[in-house]
């Protein structure tokens, strides 16, 4: 073993784990009380001060800057009380993760003294210096301003010693640079959209709300063992690694006993949470070894995005304090299942349903179903954009990989919906039902509840699966921003929604009762969305082949993938619901090509360091061991060497091929790098990486990962895949 290598492991010699002692044993004695939630605008707010907030957070109206000021002063107040010395504007640019700028509450005063301020208009607005986050050509590198505006709807927090102001992030002339202003805009339109549709069914609902409860994924591995690992460190994958002899095949780790130092990485980390009003709830072992799971109670989908874009943060943090890495790459491991963000989606009206969720009457079964039957057909109908919002570097390397979902997309909704849904396709006929018809179908929609009740099972290969009462978009990867796929799946449902009132009106003022007008619209949906039903294994080779009968899209690279947001129907999609303008739109597009590029450039590069600075050379160190070996035999026994020496003499020829090709395919890959970045436009030359440098990736690895099982290990320069995965 390397000297390196045996001093990172024995770091590992003797530790414990640390002593978390949360607050009190009861979370509810202390959970968001880092939160300027409702009991803190309470105590530190004046009346009118805190009306003005609650009609901001339930209508979205404006709060005015004299009202801003009495806010300001009511939250530095309530900062101050908790230790906070500084505050900022949390948003979320392009970037994937968020982004601060910290200023101190004081400013200078007469005399050298020194004052605590924050009003209004550091409340409302700021203007950081946004020159190096992405933009997609919005705006020139030098024309800096860019502006975050207070979201009232989120509450503000302490992180540390730091008042965080959650924000949304716009360039000088009003686009979006963000991820938080466009899932505004879509939880906007669904809400007006769904809204509608609801007042067939019940004229007392005002508002519906998109709600999501995420479940993240990740993977701990000792820090000692990731800084000797340059690929993890710089890619947050492996990019070299043979598999372990032993991995997940026996099973025993999923849902097994949890040990003793994620235990406590795990308790500080729900109770930084909890402090922090994160409602997490679940926390697990996952498939693979050392890998985890934690999931909070489902929330209003911007709050829920938001709250997974801090947990992140969070995690890291804690996770440093445990000695431990937090790997959030969706497939960080070779041959071993990958991470994801399932996200769990449904709405919810301000009357305190669930419309996905089937009710107790055949009245609210037939509002489920409306819903329901709308979700499948906008699904289908965009397929292709939610394709594209869930794409990335890291997710190629997991969607498809018989541990999650494949690039197409397709929906499990169960056998019993399956037989309802044949059922109204095959009753309800054009025109109006007859009353016996009606009363039958009727009948078989009010038993919805007791037929799923023991028959709703999750299909894990499915990419959107129904579970009860929500649709589980499986897809999203585990470093991702919900935002994306979030805010595209409000939309589409948005537009679904607004086609479907417009049809149904058309039906009713021809002279259809409202019923049968519903019934008939969606059993033409029903038939138009049966080809993204599938009820089998998504990980099957067989399903390739019938999804490419029915003519879904498999669409497995991201700069493909992406290319789907420039089709006409989604920018006519984004332009009619004002979720993204084109030039927002084109922006994200940019944006997301270079960030593949990017990150394919980067690891390409770490390959080539890794492969010429750190195997190769303990490869010739091999060699002269084998090469002083061979020397020594044919002193000793003269001309019977060459037979002794049989095995030496094959593998000092296995490792001296394994060598020369290891160093040809680097730098043939270096010369397609050097193509690749002559390219100017961002799409196609993320495609040429994608195309051309990638492949290079695993022909480099086969004959690096064959020399790590025969090279001595005590000269083997990087922590194997047995002790990454196992340490603990």
């Amino acid at each position: 073993m390397s000297t390196y290598r045996f001093q990172t492991l024995q770091t590992l010699l003797g530790r414990t784990p640390l002593k978390v002692d949360p607050p009190s044993n009861k979370v509810s004695e202390f959970y968001g009380e880092s939160v300027f939630n409702v009991d803190a605008m309470k105590k530190h707010l004046t009346d009118d001060a805190y009306d003005s907030v609650m009609e901001a957070i339930k209508n979205g109206d404006r709060i005015d800057r004299k009202m801003a000021d009495q806010v300001a002063a009511g939250m530095r107040e309530w900062a101050l009380s908790k230790g906070a010395t500084h505050y900022t504007h949390w948003f979320q640019p392009l970037t994937g993760r968020t982004a601060e700028k910290h200023d101190a509450f004081f400013e200078p005063a007469e005399g050298g003294r020194a004052i605590e301020r924050f009003g209004g208009s550091q409340l409302v607005q700021q203007e950081p210096d946004a020159s190096s986050l992405p933009s997609g050509g919005i705006r020139n590198t030098f024309e800096a301003r860019g502006y975050t505006a207070w979201d009232p709807t989120s509450p503000a927090f302490i992180f540390g010693k730091t008042l965080c102001i959650p924000t949304v992030f716009v360039s000088y002339t009003g686009e979006a640079l963000d991820f938080k202003t466009p899932l505004l805009n879509s939880i906007s339109v669904l809400d007006k959209a769904a809204v509608a549709v609801c007042q067939y069914f019940d004229k007392n609902v005002t508002k519906v709300t998109a709600t999501l409860g995420w479940e993240q994924e990740y993977f701990l591995i000792d820090y000692a063992l990731y800084t000797a690992r340059p690929d993890i460190a710089l890619t947050g994958r492996t990019l070299f690694g043979h598999s372990s002899s032993k991995g997940q095949q026996l099973d025993d780790h999923y849902f097994g006993s949890i040990h003793d130092r994620a235990v406590a990485f795990m308790k500080e980390l729900e109770i930084e949470s909890h402090k922090l009003g994160i409602p997490v709830k679940t926390r697990h072992n996952e498939v693979a070894p050392n890998q985890f799971e934690c999931a909070p109670v489902f929330e209003e989908v911007n709050l829920a995005v938001d709250h997974n874009q801090l947990i992140m943060d969070v995690m890291e943090k804690v996770g440093r304090k445990h000695n431990f890495y937090i790997a959030l790459h969706e497939k960080p491991f070779a041959g071993m299942n990958g991470s994801g963000k399932h996200n769990n989606w449904s709405m919810a009206t301000d009357t305190g349903v669930n419309l996905l969720s089937p009710g107790k009457t055949p009245k609210t079964n037939f509002r489920f179903l409306t819903f329901f039957v709308n979700t499948l057909k906008a699904v289908h109908d965009y397929a292709d954009l939610i394709r594209a919002s869930i794409a990335s570097a890291g997710n190629d390397h997991r969607l498809g990989a018989n541990e999650a979902p494949p690039a197409i997309i397709s929906a499990f909704i169960g056998s019993e919906l399956t037989s309802i849904l044949d059922e109204i396709e095959k009753t309800v006929k054009p025109g109006k039902m007859t009353p016996d018809e009606k009363s039958q179908l009727k009948l078989r929609v009010g038993r919805i509840p007791d037929i799923l009740l023991d028959n709703t099972d999750r299909n894990r290969t499915s990419p959107f699966a129904f579970t009860g009462n929500k649709f589980e978009l499986r897809a999203v990867g585990s470093t991702a921003n919900c935002a994306g796929p979030m805010t595209v799946l409000n939309t589409v449902m948005a537009k679904q929604l607004r086609d479907f009132k417009k049809e149904v009106d058309a039906l009713i003022i021809s002279g259809q009762k409202k019923d049968d007008a519903i019934f008939s619209i969606l059993k033409r949906y029903i038939i138009e969305s049966k080809n993204i039903r599938f009820e089998g294994n998504g990980y099957g080779d067989a399903w390739v082949k019938e999804a490419e009968k029915r003519g879904l899209s498999n669409v497995k690279t991201t700069p493909h993938a992406l290319d789907f947001f420039l089709d006409k129907k989604v920018k006519d999609l984004f332009k009619a619901t004002k979720v993204l303008t084109p030039t927002e739109l084109e922006a994200r597009y940019e944006i997301l090509n270079e960030n593949y590029k990017l990150k394919v450039q980067i690891e390409s590069r770490v390959i080539g360091d890794i492969a010429i600075n750190h195997i190769i050379p303990a490869a010739f160190q091999y060699q002269n061991m084998l090469l002083e070996n061979v020397k020594g035999m044919k002193d000793v026994f003269g001309d019977q060497y060459q037979e002794l020496a049989e095995t030496q003499i094959e593998e000092l020829r296995e490792v001296s091929e394994r060598v020369n090709r290891i160093k040809k395919l680097v730098y043939e890959m270096v010369e397609e790098r050097k193509i690749a970045n002559k390219i100017e436009d961002a799409s196609k030359q993320a495609k040429q990486y994608c195309e051309k440098v990638f492949p290079f990736f695993e022909k480099i690895r086969y004959e690096v990962d064959k020399l790590e099982i025969v090279i001595d290990d005590n000269l083997w320069p990087l922590p194997k895949y047995r002790e990454l995965l196992f340490a603990k």
